[in-house]
C-alpha cells in the first residue's frame, strides 16, 4: 500500500535518495539560520527584546543543518548540490515572501514593519515545518538511525511555532493587526504554491533515483496536487489563525546542544 510512511521508508533506506533528502533539508536549515541571524543583528530599537529570541531561532536552524549533515556522515555520505527547483527558501524569496536577502545583507536597522513581516512569514513556514516533523516523528521517532534527530528537530519546530504565535499576538495588540492578517494571508497562499512546486520537484528527483514505476509517480503527483487543492480551497486558513500557545516564551533560553550529532 502506498503511504507517506512507505514512501519515506524508501527514501531513507536508499543512500542516494537519503543523501538528496538530507542535503535539501540541511541547505534549507542553514539558510534559515543565516536569515534569523541577520534579522537578530538588525532588529530596531523598538523591538530589541526580540533579538535574543530571533538569534535563538537562528541557532536552532543552524543546529538542524548540522544534524542533517551529521546523519549523512554517519552513513559515509557527502552532501550533494541542491537542485534549484527544490530550494524552498529561495523560491519563497523570489515570490516576495519574507524579508529580501539584499535587505538583510545591508547593515541598516530593520523597521518595525519588517519585524511584523518576518514573524508573519515565519508563522506560516513554521506551521509547515512543525507539521512535517510531527509526521516524521509519528512514523520514524523510534527509527534506529534518524529517530533521535527527528524528535529533537520536531520539538524545536514546535517551539518556533509557539514563539511566532505569541509574538504576533503581542504585535497585534500593539496595533499591527491588519498588517499581520494581510501578510499572513499573502504568505500562506504563496507558500502553498511553493510547497506544491517543491514537492513535485522532490518527488520527480526521488522517482528517478528510486526508479519508481510511472504509475506510482503519477499517484504521488496526483496526491501533491490534491493537497494543494485542499489548501487553496480553505486549508490555508490554518496557517493564518493566531492563538496563545500553551508554552509561553518558548525561545526565551539558549539553544539546546545536539550531542552525538555535531
Amino acid at each position: 500500500m502506498l503511504t507517506a510512511k512507505s514512501v519515506f521508508t524508501e527514501i531513507l533506506d536508499d543512500d542516494d535518495s537519503f543523501r538528496l533528502f538530507c542535503s535539501i533539508a540541511a541547505s534549507g536549515e542553514a539558510q534559515g539560520g543565516w536569515e534569523n541571524g541577520r534579522i537578530a543583528a538588525l532588529v530596531p530599537d523598538s523591538r530589541r527584546y526580540l533579538a535574543p529570541k530571533i538569534a535563538r531561532h537562528g541557532a536552532d536552524e543552524d543546529k538542524h543543518g548540522r544534524i542533517f549533515n551529521a546523519l549523512l556522515r554517519k552513513r559515509g555520505l557527502e552532501p550533494v548540490e541542491v537542485p534549484r527547483e527544490t530550494d524552498y527558501t529561495m523560491l519563497l524569496e523570489s515570490r516576495g515572501i519574507g524579508l529580501a536577502h539584499d535587505k538583510l545583507r545591508r547593515d541598516e536597522p530593520l523597521t518595525e514593519r519588517d519585524i511584523v513581516v518576518y514573524l508573519a512569514h515565519s508563522r506560516v513556514t513554521e506551521e509547515r515545518a512543525a507539521a512535517q516533523m510531527r509526521m516524521l516523528r509519528k512514523y520514524f521517532g523510534d527509527h534506529p538511525d534518524v529517530g533521535r534527530a527527528v524528535r529533537m528537530i520536531s520539538a524545536d519546530e514546535d517551539n518556533h511555532l509557539a514563539y511566532c504565535h505569541e509574538e504576533l499576538l503581542g504585535l497585534a495588540a500593539a496595533g499591527h493587526g491588519r498588517l499581520i492578517q494581510r501578510t499572513l494571508r499573502e504568505s500562506a497562499l504563496a507558500e502553498a504554491e511553493v510547497y506544491r512546486d517543491v514537492s513535485l520537484a522532490v518527488m520527480a528527483h526521488m522517482g528517478r533515483i528510486l526508479r519508481w514505476p510511472r504509475a506510482k509517480s503519477a499517484v504521488l503527483t496526483a496526491g501533491v496536487h490534491a493537497v494543494y487543492a485542499v489548501e487553496r480551497l480553505g486549508g490555508w486558513r490554518r496557517m493564518v489563525s493566531l492563538r496563545m500557545p500553551e508554552r509561553r516564551d518558548a525561545l526565551g533560553g539558549a539553544a539546546t546542544a545536539e550531542p552525538g550529532f555535531a
